[in-house]
């Protein structure tokens, strides 16, 4: 018997952020690197479904109790970008960030999470 997957949920900053990720990308490396990279990001999501604690996830207490980071390079894929989410009640994990790797995380919570 397989457990239920986890469901994800993007919260308003990470729907943001997925937007001006794919929007950039589109302005500087043209519509087939986007749907490249729209697909990069959507397998890391889907990896979520996992649980929280999927291979290659990290603990970042330090940053907000709770919180986890997936970087969306993954299974030969490249890209630069962390997906920060929590686990919340009834098996689903809330994204609050998609989060170039070169920012200072801790810098870009949403204020209303901290």
């Amino acid at each position: 018997m397989t457990e239920t997957p986890w469901r994800i949920r993007l919260g308003a900053e990470a729907e943001r952020d997925f937007l001006r990720i794919l929007q950039y990308t589109a302005e500087t490396f043209g519509p087939r690197q986007t749907e490249i990279y729209k697909t990069t990001l959507m397998d890391a999501l889907a990896e979520l479904t996992q649980g929280p604690n999927v291979a290659g996830s990290t603990a970042r207490d330090e940053i907000l109790p709770g919180l986890r980071t997936l970087h969306v390079a993954r299974r030969g894929r490249r890209g630069r970008h962390f997906i920060m989410y929590r686990a919340t009640e009834g098996r689903v994990l809330e994204v609050l960030r998609i989060l170039h790797d070169a920012m200072e995380l801790d810098r870009h919570i949403p204020s209303d999470d901290v």
